[in-house]
């Protein structure tokens, strides 16, 4: 039997079931949000970059940031983009595990940025006297290379698991990319060990994050409170209630994606829920930052005045 097998070298990608009338417009709505995630992002790096005041640990984190969420809606976009305007919607078996590879790693760094801005703020607000000692360059650097390390080792973890499995049918990907879970529907084998440890991994990045993220917030806000200066108090407020803001709607997002029972969605509102975690969370995150954060506004101000004054 084994040998009667024919192994499958490429996949079609059913994506969104769209009428083909309304495909032209699905595209140009999804590139107008590419590009605000591009745009936005690319805006965010490049003030950090050329704004002195904004080399601190927590722009630094947000660069970080900023290239995750550009490297992550770059995975998996431009396939999507191609295949609405393609009516062959294939994708080859290495460029399918290369695209579930990358999205899963850039997925798990972003978690882990997010936990470790979570942690430069309960120190700054926290611990005030030793923020400078605590959060100093080689902590930061270090902070930020485990992120990407382990994400990414993470990545490959999973990744070895799918290379294992025998690939002979289905060729159909009920999805718009090569998500994990809709990979594990095309293995003719028992995928019971890999959805054990992808669930491992969820609880891992997921769950345990989110509970040291919000018993942090609930000493943070504490703290918060019993600043005496209103100015500070504000101040302190508007920083982190940002971070809150883009934690809960990726942290969320992913749970529900991730951690749910399967039968409680839809494999249609699964792919929405995908389509937010990927496109639209990266889109409103340099949005989030820049309209509640004085600094960064501050920023973009003096780098336009700059330029307009050469």
């Amino acid at each position: 039997m084994e040998s009667n097998r024919t192994w499958i070298t490429e996949f079609i990608l059913l994506g969104f079931q769209v009428d083909p009338a309304l495909e032209l417009f699905v595209f140009g709505f999804f590139l107008l949000f590419y590009s605000f995630t591009l745009m936005g992002n690319g805006i965010i790096l490049g003030l950090i970059c050329l704004d002195s005041r904004l080399h601190t640990p927590m722009y630094v984190f947000l660069s970080h940031l900023a290239i995750v969420d550009i490297s992550y809606a770059s995975s998996t976009v431009p396939k999507m983009l191609a295949n609405l305007v393609m009516h062959k919607k294939v994708i080859s078996f290495a460029p399918c595990i290369l695209q579930t590879f990358l999205y899963l790693a850039f997925a798990i760094t972003e978690c882990l940025i997010l936990v470790v801005m979570c942690c430069d703020r309960y120190v700054a607000i926290c611990h005030p006297l030793q923020y400078t000692l605590i959060m100093n360059w080689r902590v930061c650097t270090l902070l930020a290379s485990t992120c990407w390390i382990f994400s990414f080792l993470l990545a490959l973890v999973h990744i070895t698991l799918i290379l294992r499995l025998p690939f002979c049918g289905p060729q159909k990907i009920d999805h718009f990319f090569c998500q994990i879970m809709s990979v594990f529907k095309l293995a003719c084998a028992d995928t019971g060990l890999n959805q054990v440890v992808l669930f491992a991994g969820s609880v891992l990045v997921l769950v345990g994050p989110l509970c040291f993220v919000l018993v942090s917030y609930l000493c943070i806000l504490v703290a918060i409170l019993r600043i005496q200066s209103g100015e500070g108090r504000r101040k302190a407020f508007s920083t982190c209630s940002s971070h809150l803001c883009v934690v809960g709607l990726f942290f969320g997002s992913a749970i529900v994606m991730y951690m749910a029972p399967r039968s409680s969605h839809s494999q249609e509102q699964r792919k929405i829920l995908s389509l937010f975690y990927s496109l639209f969370n990266p889109t409103l995150n340099p949005l989030i930052y820049s309209l509640r954060n004085a600094e960064v506004k501050g920023a973009l101000k003096r780098v336009l005045w700059k330029q307009r004054s050469m």
